[in-house]
């Protein structure tokens, strides 16, 4: 995995070396970041389901005020700070990581403004529903939820305020862009 483009394009990020991560390919996050553009720019971000770390790097690398990295597995929260440090992110913008199961942590959250929460939840029916549930608790009028999902699983049109504008596909994988 490498960070595609931004302050820190090229890096190389560790990789799990364990079963059940899944992380996300450079070519969907580039995908990703390609339509969000510029709003990434001066953004606070939430990474659910951080994973690797390597959503929510790649939004510091391409100028991301602050992202806030909320991931369950303790094996998985030491890769992100290795990723970070990797990168030398430790004393940039703003960042924090959350060890808990994403619902738990979007409700310890209610109320922190973000603009754009990307959730990466496991491809297993249902989890999108889950995940955007949580997420829609977050939501405000000017913020951007995406969520990464297995493309045979359909996703909801509407969760909560949130209504789907937009999903794009990529191999197995697909991104679904929500809005109030």
């Amino acid at each position: 995995m490498r960070i595609v483009a931004g302050e820190y394009k090229g890096r190389l990020l560790k990789s799990p070396t364990w079963d059940g991560l899944r992380p996300t390919s450079d070519r969907l996050r580039e995908t990703l970041f390609d339509i969000l553009g510029p709003s990434v720019a001066g953004a606070r971000v939430l990474d659910g389901y951080a994973g690797t770390g390597a959503i929510g790097i790649e939004a510091l690398s391409r100028g991301a005020a602050h992202v806030t990295f909320v991931e369950q597995d303790p094996r998985a929260v030491k890769l992100i700070e290795q990723n970070l440090v990797r990168i030398d992110a430790a004393g940039a913008r703003g960042r924090a990581i959350i060890r808990a199961g994403f619902a738990d942590a979007a409700a310890r959250l209610a109320g922190a403004p973000f603009d754009l929460i990307i959730v990466d939840p496991p491809y297993a029916h249902g989890a999108a529903e889950a995940a955007l549930e949580a997420a829609s608790a977050l939501a405000g009028r000017s913020t951007r939820v995406v969520v990464e999902h297995a493309k045979r699983y359909a996703v909801p049109a509407v969760a909560g305020p949130l209504r789907l504008r937009r999903t794009v596909t990529a191999g197995d994988s697909a991104l679904s862009f929500y809005e109030i």
